[in-house]
């Protein structure tokens, strides 16, 4: 390990202006920064250098990212990707986009990236001579710019805390990025808020300029709104045309000659519930418990599951497959009814159609780093009077991994947050690490000992043995 030089012995307090200062303690701080990720302790501060940085730097070397491979990878292919962002919300939006971003963007040496909620690129436009150069570090669509692949990045650090950012030159994590700019904002479906994606202007320092964010943020705002009336607009057309959708024709899809793409994401509500709530086409429906289960275990294995495995993953005792295809007779009868081309294929069973189950929503937001956004999603165990195996499992997987992101970089804030859960109803860990990160004076001190003295009482309470 090489010495560690503090930053603050490097540079000056005072002298140039804010902007260069801000990019001399980013420079200094890549110094401690190997091929491996962060060298220097978990508990030093490196001043001029903005806790936001700092904390995605940290999050970005434990998710394992190299500050020196020069490219993002490619995560989908040109068929992959085509197909994805046609059947994709954002689809939708992006007439707004171009109008608002990418038109001015042409003559002012900008790119405007359009990115899903895991990262992925899937539109990048703009100045054609910054298209090129930026081809260079895979800023393309297709390509993975989450910041558990890439590190800080405007993109995927938004994507993580869940709200507008701004990052500049040496603040990026991979110093392939370094000449670069950018600002991005998270975009929510407008209905249920689940995130979308995200919206990115990538540049020179005129990318972050005080002004960028605001307009980024203006233009999510229009573009979230353009979304909820085109969706208001189908619905009224499918009331007037009924035979819409007697002839089979799909709700989720938007008008052509309006731009395409879908306007809905499938959803499968599983947090927190008993029944879930399967949502197609913008009709959402109750599930029984067994129904909630057969769906919540193929949407997480997308690849398909044999009569005889599901059987082992559904049914807590030895059960006949025959007992599982009655089941799933009914459920066709149910899908049939939303969407014809929702009902599950056999052998193996599998969903023809992506459907977003928020429990792997939480569980991709958790291995990206991203546990502000998986603690706002989680909305409580994953069905919790299941007893199905399959869902015990993915029940505790999710409820473990969430209990220990949020102990080991949540701050106060989320920690309080994950106190209300009902599964942390007695978690004496979590309240005293609160208690640890809770200002002196702080108002909501006395509500964590309050809690800890109930806590107290009730397991003296308990007989010794």
């Amino acid at each position: 390990m090489r010495n560690l030089v503090h930053p603050a012995a490097r540079f000056p307090p005072a002298g140039g202006n804010t902007a260069e200062l801000r990019q001399q303690y980013a420079t200094a701080g890549h110094e401690q920064l190997d091929s491996q990720g962060l060298v220097f302790p978990a508990d030093l501060h490196l001043p001029g250098l903005s806790r936001l940085i700092q904390d995605s730097w940290r999050r970005s070397a434990q998710l394992h990212a190299n500050p020196d491979n020069p490219e993002a990878p490619l995560a989908m292919d040109r068929d992959e990707l085509e197909e994805y962002r046609r059947q994709h919300p954002l689809a939708a939006i992006m007439p707004v986009i171009h109008k608002l971003l990418v038109l001015p963007s042409h003559d002012s040496g900008m790119l405007v990236a359009v990115g899903d909620e895991v990262g992925r690129l899937l539109w990048v436009e703009g100045d054609a001579a910054m298209l090129r150069r930026a081809e260079g570090m895979m800023f393309v669509p297709g390509a993975d710019w989450s910041e558990a692949t890439v590190g800080t990045s405007a993109p995927g650090t938004a994507l993580a805390l869940g709200r507008g950012i701004q990052i500049s030159g040496a603040e990026h994590y991979k110093r392939s990025v370094h000449p670069w700019s950018c600002t991005a904002v998270p975009i929510h479906d407008p209905d249920s808020g689940a995130l979308l994606g995200v919206v990115d202007i990538t540049g020179t320092e005129s990318a972050v300029a005080p002004h960028a964010l605001s307009l980024v943020e203006a233009t999510v705002a229009a573009a979230q709104a353009h979304l909820r009336v085109e969706r208001l607009q189908l619905a009224a057309s499918r009331r007037a045309s009924p035979s819409r959708r007697r002839s089979g024709a799909s709700a989720s899809q938007a008008d052509p000659a309006r731009g395409g793409g879908s306007l809905y994401r499938n959803s499968l509500q599983l947090l927190g519930r008993d029944q879930a709530l399967l949502s197609i086409d913008g009709r959402t429906v109750a599930l029984t418990a067994r129904h909630s289960e057969i769906l919540a275990l193929l949407s997480t294995h997308p690849e398909g599951l044999n009569a005889e495995e599901l059987c082992t993953l559904l049914y807590p005792g030895d059960a006949a497959t025959m007992t599982l295809r009655a089941e799933m007779v009914r459920l066709r009868k149910v899908l049939q009814q939303l969407n014809p081309d929702a009902v599950p294929e056999s052998r193996p069973y599998r969903l023809p159609m992506d459907l977003v189950p928020d429990a792997g929503q939480v569980l991709s937001c958790l291995q990206r780093g991203a546990h502000r956004i998986a603690l706002e999603i989680y909305r409580g165990a994953v069905l919790p009077r299941s007893e199905a195996p399959g869902i015990a499992g993915l029940r505790t997987r999710i409820s473990a991994l969430l209990r220990e992101a949020v102990l080991t970089d949540g701050s106060a804030e989320s920690l309080l947050k994950y106190a209300g859960l009902p599964e942390a109803r007695d978690d004496v860990e979590v309240r005293l690490a609160a208690l640890r990160l809770l200002p002196p004076r702080s108002p909501k001190r006395a509500a964590v000992v309050a809690d800890l003295e109930r806590l107290d009482a009730e397991l003296s309470a308990w007989p010794r043995t």
